[in-house]
């Protein structure tokens, strides 16, 4: 008989499932991106009841980031971060995606100024402004 602190269940809300997994800080959180249509449940919309079960893949859109995972285990209870990791894993192809914008933003990142433009910097701003 299971005990009765672990309800042993076979599907999860989906808003529940996102904050246990720690993608997001709120329940609420997790709630207004479902509704906000950045999370599909098997290449579905969802809703924030919509029922988990292992073995489904989502995408998740949080700002630029976009992440592929697949269930691995159902939890309705957030724990630390080394069991969240545990209840999911992340697909091959959005591994490389995410590595490959990381590397675009840092090599953009590289190019940018390092502060206040100095004196040279203001007049080259204004030639190319078109102003004298």
């Amino acid at each position: 008989m299971p005990s009765p602190s672990v309800p042993a269940t076979n599907e999860v809300r989906a808003d529940v499932w996102l904050w246990a997994a720690r993608f997001f800080k709120t329940r609420s959180l997790a709630k207004q991106a479902i509704d906000g249509g950045r999370i599909d449940v098997n290449d579905a919309g969802c809703k924030p009841a919509k029922a988990l079960h292992v073995g489904d893949r989502l995408k998740i859109t949080r700002g630029e980031e976009r992440l592929e995972v697949e269930v691995l285990a159902l939890s309705e209870r957030r724990g630390p971060a080394s069991v969240a990791q545990a209840l999911y894993r992340e697909t091959e192809a959005s591994q490389l995606a995410r590595d490959a914008m990381r590397e675009q933003r840092r090599l953009i990142g590289a190019n940018a100024p390092a502060g206040r433009p100095d004196k040279q910097d203001r007049r080259e701003l204004r030639r190319l402004k078109g102003s004298s």
